[in-house]
């Protein structure tokens, strides 16, 4: 119903069902549905396994036909061996030999499509095609590596090369695991010591040694190994220097019991006062810094004594280092010179003015204060601001100046007011504007 007879892909029959009326095939089933990329590449999309049902019954029926067939076979030599027991029994013995020797066609052919160490296959090779061994990556029974982990997301397989260097299955029991990835093998084994011999043969290289892994294997291999022995001879050696100045703890030997529970047997005696009557005083450990060396007529060391963040003698409470100390009187002078500080701090703060207070107070443009009777004339005012004027012009431009300069030293109220009203404000933000 699905196609003519042009179309169909089976094998014609000699007769077809349409007059026989024998093996009606049922409509084929079209699948239509959207798939991606992937999906419509799969050479087993819409592939259906109950298909293969009858393959799987032909090959059972061909196995149990010749199992009935070696059967019978064992049953007819069982009669003849019955027949043949007049005196023949060596020859039976031969035959029973001969008989156990012999393999089946059909398990020879088994037994050799089960040898998965050697195929005789086609090799190409740059002389012309020859055959060869080539060995094969699996057992044909076990799974392939590409359907460990169907996961599109998981570790990568390249079809070309046959290799998948992650593992597809990085969360399962690696006691339950077939398959770890082709990185497993690269690092493990001999794969890892040839690894190593090629960085020391760059390395070497790179340092000016003539050595080169591809072009002189032998001598590369050879260096290598040479340089091994060296490096173990030199780590044992340092090992001995260091075990030899500060011993090794690690040895069998028992340490003293004076060291372990830092007692002995040496008897002190003391008087009442602390001072040692008989034995010696237990020395105590010296450091490899100086200790109590004084300075400059000090009693105490540097760092004694800390105040308001500053570090310096307790002696005489200096924080200059290096300073000649002073004693109890210079302690005293400067207490004497902190109060005397706050004293005036005090004064100052209770003689001080209210702000209001010097608001009032009438100032000059310059700035000074002013007398009440104080008044300016504005005549002398505007002759000064000319003058001002030109002043300023000449310094702007240095050939208006004239050669004959009259100095006069007498600065009147309304020069100095001209000269602060002319004068420029650098924090007025208008100062640019003004010429």
């Amino acid at each position: 119903m699905t196609h003519d007879k042009k179309s169909c892909v089976e094998r014609p029959r000699k007769l077809g069902a349409k007059w026989t009326g024998k093996s009606i095939a049922p409509d084929e089933k079209i699948e239509t549905f959207e798939l991606d990329y992937d999906g419509k590449r799969d050479r087993w999309n819409g592939f259906d396994a109950a298909s293969y049902k009858h393959v799987i019954q032909r090959y059972e029926a061909r196995d149990e036909a010749r199992s009935k067939y070696l059967k019978e076979q064992q049953l007819k030599k069982l009669e003849e061996k019955n027949n043949n027991q007049n005196g023949e029994d060596g020859v039976s013995d031969d035959d029973d030999n001969e008989d156990s020797l012999k393999v089946d066609e059909a398990k020879v052919d088994e037994s050799k499509q089960m040898d998965f160490a050697k195929v005789e296959k086609r090799v190409r090779t740059t002389g012309g095609g020859s055959t060869g061994t080539v060995r094969n990556l699996r057992i044909r029974e076990d799974t392939a590596k590409y359907l460990l982990n169907l996961d599109v997301n998981s570790a990568h397989y390249d079809p070309k090369t046959r290799s998948m260097r992650e593992d597809p299955l990085p969360d399962m029991d690696p006691n339950e695991k077939f398959y770890t990835g082709d990185n497993h093998n690269r690092v493990s084994g001999q794969a890892l010591e040839f690894k190593q011999l090629n960085i020391h043969a760059w390395e070497a290289f790179e340092k000016g040694h003539d050595v080169h892994m591809q072009a002189a294997p032998s001598q590369a291999e050879l260096l290598y190994k040479s340089f091994k022995i060296n490096k173990e001879k030199l780590k044992s050696q340092t090992k001995d220097t260091i075990m030899e100045k500060y011993g090794n703890a690690a040895t069998e030997e028992v340490l003293p019991r004076e060291l372990l529970l830092g007692q002995s047997e040496r008897e002190v005696e003391y008087d009442r006062a602390g001072r040692i009557i008989r034995g010696q005083e237990t020395a105590l450990p010296k450091s490899k810094y100086e200790e109590d060396v004084y300075i400059n007529n000090h009693t105490s060391v540097w760092g004694s004594w800390w105040k308001d963040h500053q570090w310096g003698y307790k002696c005489c409470q200096q924080t200059v280092r290096n300073s000649y100390c002073t004693g109890a009187a210079g302690i005293e002078a400067a207490e004497a010179a902190a109060d005397l500080m706050k004293a005036n701090i005090a004064r100052k703060e209770a003689t001080e003015e209210a702000p209001a207070a010097v608001e009032e107070k009438r100032l000059a443009t310059w700035g000074s204060e002013v007398p009440d009777d104080l008044v300016l004339d504005q005549e002398k005012l505007a002759e000064a601001l000319k003058k001002e004027d030109e002043r300023r012009r000449e310094e702007r431009d240095e050939r208006k100046r004239k050669y004959n300069v009259k100095w006069n030293d007498e600065v009147t109220a309304e020069d100095m007011e001209a000269y602060r009203m002319k004068r420029v404000h650098h924090d007025d933000p208008m100062k640019d504007f003004l010429h």
